[in-house]
């Protein structure tokens, strides 16, 4: 008898949407310009990102570092510019012509990611975290800033902690990496001290996921 071989078709992803960004708000809201001269600014994340790009990608002497292309950004309190320099990070970061950046907002208690791009609310991460019927790559918001897209918070639940612990966070994780090679991911973390999910996404992003 012939041998019979199976054939599993690709999993299916819906089209991502998509959103202009306003660069004057950016400008206004002292952002760095993605498509604008250097700066101060744009300058002093250039130095920080290159030495984020050498742990994730290798080179110049530096080995590479395990899920370095991950990255985690937090404060200890609220209020200390955390997801200013997430963003600014990945923009800077997003400029880079071999990487792609995906901003991931991780503060489900405070979700400022998307309100300060002017960005309408719409379903993320914690979607995902809660039903496992839910592709996180689908809630993706591709930008029309090269190289730069977001995944939103989601809607918060009084389980953040506990779905961030679940083995599904290190999968998800995982799938975002390996669906895109050249992704760099950034987390715009809760404060450290006043929120518990902080230390469990810290955890998750840098461990591996156990085959």
């Amino acid at each position: 008898p012939v041998a019979q071989t199976e054939v599993f078709a690709p999993v299916a992803r819906k089209a991502k949407r998509s959103v202009k960004i306003d660069r004057a708000a950016l400008i206004a809201k002292n952002f760095i310009d993605p498509e604008g001269t250097v700066t101060g600014l744009s300058e002093e994340f250039r130095i920080v990102k290159r030495q984020l790009l050498l742990a994730a990608r290798g080179g110049k002497g530096v080995d590479i570092v395990e899920h370095g292309e991950r990255i985690l950004v937090c404060s200890a309190h609220p209020n200390e510019g955390k997801t200013y320099c997430s963003i600014n990070l990945a923009l800077s970061m997003a400029s880079e012509k071999d990487n792609r950046v995906l901003l991931i907002d991780a503060d489900f208690a405070k979700p400022s990611v998307l309100r300060t791009f002017e960005i309408e609310e719409s379903p993320g991460l914690m979607d995902a975290l809660a039903d496992p019927m839910i592709d996180a790559e689908n809630l993706i918001i591709e930008t029309d800033i090269p190289g730069l897209s977001i995944l939103p918070a989601g809607k918060q639940t009084n389980q953040d902690t506990e779905y961030l612990a679940a083995t599904r966070t290190a999968e998800i994780i995982e799938s975002l990496t390996r669906n895109d090679p050249s992704r760099i991911v950034i987390f715009d973390s809760p404060p450290a001290l006043a929120a518990s999910p902080a230390s469990v996404a810290g955890v998750v992003s840098a461990e591996e996921l156990n085959e």
